[in-house]
C-alpha cells in the first residue's frame, strides 16, 4: 500500500477541491473503478494557526503545528506528501526536513505550468503569500516578471479568500472580478491563482482570455503524475 497523505484543513473547502482534482485526473487516466485509484490519507486539521497573519507578523506561527501534521502523516508511513495551501509553502524548507516522505511544492507545480510566452504575470494570493516573496522569486528565476497588485487589489483579493472561506462564493465573485480587472488593466498576460480559495471563486465567473493557472489544479497534476509513475493507482 502507498498512501499519499494530504495535509489539509487550509482550508476546508480548498482540501476537498483538491482532492475532487486528484480523482477527476485520475478518472481522465484511465480508472474506471474504486481499485484504480490513488490511496489518499487525508489530516484536515483546521485549526492550523492562519498563515498570512503570521506572514504578515500580526499572528502565530503555524510551523509547530504544520509539523505536527507531517509527524501525523509520517507515522501512518505515507510515501508522499502534498499541501492544498500556498501560504503554508513558505515554510517549505522546514517541513521538507523533517519529513520522511517527499512533500510537492505547490509554488514550483504552478510556475512551471505557466506558458514562456507570457513575460508578465500576475499572481493573485493572500497579503501574506504576496510580501512573502514566494512566487515573485519564483518568477524571476524563470524570466517572468511580477506584476504585483496595490493595497487596493491586495485588499479585494484577501476579501475574496475570506468569503470562499466563509462559504459565501456569490459575494466572492465581485472582489476577485475587480482585482482581475486592475491587473490586466496593468499589462498582465497570465494569472495564477497563488490561493487555493481562489479557483472556488474563479469558477462562478466569465475569466479573460488569457493563460490563468490554477494552484489546486496544478497541484493535483503533480500528486496524480506522481502516483501513477510508480503504480500507486494498482491493487497490491
Amino acid at each position: 500500500m502507498a498512501l499519499i497523505g494530504i495535509l489539509g484543513g487550509m482550508g476546508p473547502l480548498a482540501t476537498v477541491d483538491f482532492m475532487q482534482q486528484v480523482i477527476a485526473l485520475t478518472n481522465s487516466a484511465g480508472a474506471s473503478r474504486d481499485q484504480q485509484h490513488l490511496e489518499l490519507l487525508v489530516a484536515h486539521l483546521p485549526h492550523i494557526p492562519d498563515r498570512s497573519e503570521a506572514l504578515l507578523g500580526s499572528g502565530e506561527s503555524p510551523l509547530p503545528a504544520l509539523l505536527r501534521g507531517i509527524d501525523m502523516l509520517n507515522r501512518n508511513e505515507v510515501e508522499l506528501i502534498v499541501i492544498p495551501c500556498n501560504s503554508a509553502h513558505h515554510w517549505y524548507d522546514a517541513m521538507r526536513t523533517h519529513s520522511r516522505a517527499p512533500i510537492i511544492h505547490i509554488a514550483e507545480a504552478s510556475v512551471a505550468a505557466l506558458p514562456p510566452e507570457a513575460s508578465r504575470v500576475a499572481v493573485l494570493a493572500t497579503g501574506g503569500t504576496f510580501q512573502s516573496g514566494l512566487y515573485q522569486r519564483m518568477l524571476a528565476a524563470r524570466g517572468f516578471e511580477s506584476i504585483d497588485p496595490d493595497d487596493a487589489t491586495q485588499r479585494r483579493i484577501d476579501a475574496c479568500i475570506r468569503e470562499v472561506k466563509a462559504g459565501r462564493i456569490d459575494a466572492s465573485t465581485e472582489h476577485l472580478a475587480a482585482a482581475l480587472d486592475w491587473l490586466l488593466s496593468h499589462g498582465a498576460q497570465a494569472i495564477v491563482w497563488g490561493c487555493t480559495e481562489l479557483p472556488l471563486a474563479a469558477r462562478e465567473m466569465d475569466l479573460p482570455a488569457i493563460p490563468i493557472v490554477d494552484s489546486t489544479l496544478e497541484l493535483a497534476r503533480a500528486t496524480v503524475s506522481y502516483g501513477l509513475a510508480r503504480g500507486w493507482n494498482s491493487p497490491r
